[in-house]
């Protein structure tokens, strides 16, 4: 299934520079694409190579065509931002394509009794619903999740195979959770006694707002007493740990194997490299971006780009660098006392 250029612009709006009837089939990046595509650029290194690329069409920023045009011989759509723009056609070219499940229960589905699950829903082989959870209208629930008493799924969100979503947690309207990942459980609370840890219950929720994604294997814990909550347009990729009762700020989005210990607040439009660590009860303030490997082990308070790992070496110089590192407090204090000695001579000198 394709679509007309010229109705696709209508759709996503864009400036159209070529025949608006030209019908294209799909997405394809600038090497791989035929006359049957519509390709994107966004990155100016590229321009060459778009100005050669077969697709059907392109989308393009203003600078970038002016740059191409005299070169490339298909047509254009001249958008502010042509990765948004792309993500945008992809969207709408997968909907072409899409499975929608049908509406209703699977036969082998255990819903209880109590439960509230709307006509519109979609409940998928061996889905358990427990009593009081509430699942509201257009949601879609994979085969072998287990939604837990009174959780509340919000309208059009998808649960795909497999989600563990627990009790009392909710989330909101057009979320999308993928396989393995578990929302609600117990957070990393003990008490320790004589080295004997005690378990504290974790009494609390996760609460995640609207068009929030969680990537697959990645865990949320419920809070401790108070909830653990991640707001509206938070994307989390896979193999994340949210620990209790943190608090993760609207639009936030984290790379793969990002851990973030307990009580951490992080504040709205902040980015974090894969595999990021964030140290509990600290405070990171908006739009603070968190390069891939970082240590974060103190609250940071001012935006910016934050970088906390050892560029990569040979072993043998890692070794030597780490040799140093460790030594540089004495010599610091050698450093000092020289300082010293210096400054005793020269004001000896100078009497």
């Amino acid at each position: 299934m394709g679509t007309r250029l010229g109705a696709l612009v209508e759709r996503l709006g864009g400036q159209l520079v070529g025949d608006a009837n030209l019908e294209v089939t799909g997405i394809a990046p600038l090497t791989d694409a035929g006359v049957s595509h519509i390709s994107f650029l966004s990155n100016s290194k590229l321009r060459a190579q778009a100005a050669q690329s077969k697709a059907a069409a392109l989308i393009v920023s203003a600078a970038d065509d002016a740059f191409i045009a005299a070169g490339y011989g298909g047509a254009r759509i001249v958008v502010p931002n042509p990765y948004v723009y792309f993500a945008r056609a992809a969207q709408y070219f997968a909907s072409l394509t899409a499975i929608v499940p049908a509406a209703g229960v699977h036969a082998t589905a255990v819903v209880a009794e109590s439960a509230q699950v709307a006509a519109s829903a979609h409940i998928g082989p061996r889905v358990v619903i427990e009593d009081g959870a509430v699942i509201e209208e257009g949601v879609v629930i994979g085969a072998g999740c287990f939604i837990g008493h009174e959780a509340v799924i919000g309208a059009e969100t998808q649960l795909f195979a497999n989600v563990t979503f627990h009790a009392y947690c909710q989330i909101g309207k057009r979320g999308i959770i993928h396989s393995g990942a578990v929302i609600g459980t117990d957070g990393f609370g003990f008490a320790n006694e004589g080295g004997v840890y005690i378990k504290i219950p974790q009494t609390g929720r996760v609460m995640i707002g609207d068009d929030v994604d969680i990537g697959a294997n990645t865990t949320i814990d419920r809070g401790a007493l108070a909830d653990t909550i991640i707001e509206d347009g938070v994307k989390l990729d896979n193999q994340i740990q949210i620990g209790h009762n943190c608090h993760i700020g609207a639009h936030t989005a984290m790379a793969g194997c990002v851990g973030v210990a307990g009580s951490a607040k992080i504040g709205k439009y902040c980015t974090f490299g894969g595999a990021a660590m964030v140290l509990g009860h600290l405070t990171i303030v908006d739009k603070v971006h968190v390069g891939s490997g970082s240590m974060v082990s103190r609250s940071i308070l001012e935006p910016g780009q934050y970088t906390g790992f050892y560029p990569l070496a040979k072993n043998a110089d890692w070794e030597k660098s780490a040799v140093i590192v460790r030594n540089l407090p004495a010599m610091r204090d050698k450093i000092r006392a020289l300082e010293k000695i210096i400054k005793t001579k020269s004001e000896e000198d100078e009497s």
